[in-house]
């Protein structure tokens, strides 16, 4: 589990394949002595188990379903990357509640700026847009952040001069792809709530609309 706080930046030494899957060896500034192998970390967002490492360095392996569902069959040698060790039990939670699962990807529309913040505009599948709710969270390539606005096609978030100069939300421009992985209470909840309608509250139109008649008589309220 983390949090979408960014701790480092990284930077991949090494891409190596592994069937269809990839070995990654990325350099970062953290001091990884408390870390072992077997260990989470978050590179852009996805949670990948730590198969190596030495003081400054560390290899994970990705799995062909990572390498197909994110943006890191576009990384070269070279590329920076977020990164973000596991959460602990005793630590403060100053961004979401981030799995480290990405849902999918997105592309960024337009990047405009807008006082001392940027204000990003990234398109995205039905899928993801239909998880996704004004002043809600989001993570981006691991990033927690306020969606500002949204539609089932696109949404917008608002990047501070911190965030840009810490991140690799700063080094992204129009037409790039970023990792995306939609609030994880979020989903659950829409899941809960679809599994639990029964026939009765379905509309003449056939669509069954929320309410709060309907949440209290399936028992959310």
């Amino acid at each position: 589990m983390f949090t979408g706080i960014i701790e480092s930046f990284g930077t991949i030494k090494q891409i190596k394949p592994s069937g269809e899957g990839r070995v990654l060896h990325i350099g970062c500034d953290l001091d990884l002595s408390g870390t072992k192998i077997g260990d989470s970390i978050a590179v852009n967002g996805a949670c990948l188990t730590v198969v190596g490492l030495d003081r400054n360095s560390f290899k994970v392996d990705m799995a062909p379903e990572t390498v197909e569902r994110t943006t890191f069959k576009q990384l070269v040698s070279g590329s920076r990357v977020n990164i973000e060790r596991a959460l602990k039990l005793s630590d403060r939670i100053d961004g979401h509640l981030v799995s480290g699962h990405i849902d999918g990807t997105g592309t960024i529309a337009s990047i405009k700026k807008k006082s001392n913040a940027v204000i990003i505009k990234i398109n995205v599948p039905f899928k993801l847009g239909a998880d996704m709710i004004e002043k809600g969270s989001v993570a981006i390539e691991g990033i927690s952040l306020t969606i500002n606005e949204c539609t089932d096609k696109d949404f917008q978030v608002s990047i501070i001069p911190h965030t840009a100069d810490i991140t690799t939300i700063g080094l992204k421009r129009v037409g790039d792809k970023i990792n995306i992985e939609t609030d994880m209470i979020g989903k659950y909840v829409k899941k809960m709530l679809k599994g639990s309608f029964s026939k009765n509250d379905a509309l003449p139109n056939g669509k069954k609309d929320i309410s709060m008649e309907l949440l209290a008589r399936n028992g959310f309220l």
